[in-house]
């Protein structure tokens, strides 16, 4: 991937209201290849919510995991993953929140962000965390840092889908080393 180009093999959206996002190749020294994925667009409309969806990748299940750095934000400083997703206003998201200190796990569907699990604890601002999710059938296993949070059901969307990475409002937030592993 160039640096201060749009990551290759993504495709760009926005669940809500405001503009889509501005995701781009960035240099970071503290990332893995000293380059991370950032999305640095900071409108301010709070019910707005940016995705760069993996085109090469769909699965139902799946082991999905990435390493995420809040830089900013004065409205948001989040960092999410989502999987199953159908298109911008349909999917699940599990996303860690450094200005509440909590992990969540929504669905969102026609737009609409129903909170299903969540799970409160600290996400410092700046500092790189493993944000993870395995979605096996109708349970979905959280994890933040290598450690297990939660587990919940929901059989809202039963089929394979997309995977992207989300971020909320002017959240200006890095991405780097997603993994993903489809399950049987």
């Amino acid at each position: 991937m160039d640096e201060g180009a749009p990551p290759t093999d993504f495709d760009f959206a926005r669940t809500g209201q405001g503009k889509t996002g501005q995701w781009r190749v960035v240099a970071d020294p503290t990332a893995t290849a000293g380059r991370a994925i950032e999305q640095s667009d900071a409108d301010r409309t709070d019910y707005r919510f940016p995705l760069a969806i993996l085109r090469s990748f769909s699965a139902k299940n799946v082991q999905a995991s990435v390493r995420f750095k809040a830089v900013a934000g004065t409205v948001d400083q989040a960092g999410g993953l989502a999987v199953r997703v159908l298109d911008s206003d349909n999917y699940y998201v599990v996303r860690a929140n450094a200005m509440e200190d909590n992990v969540r796990f929504y669905r969102v569907v026609k737009g609409k962000r129903q909170e299903l699990a969540g799970a409160n604890l600290r996400v410092a601002g700046n500092q790189w965390h493993t944000l993870g999710l395995n979605a096996e059938g109708d349970t979905f296993t959280i994890l933040f840092n290598g450690k297990a949070l939660f587990s919940t059901t929901d059989r809202t969307f039963a089929e394979a889908g997309k995977v992207a990475l989300w971020t909320k409002a002017d959240s200006i937030t890095r991405f780097d080393q997603l993994a993903l592993k489809a399950l049987p």
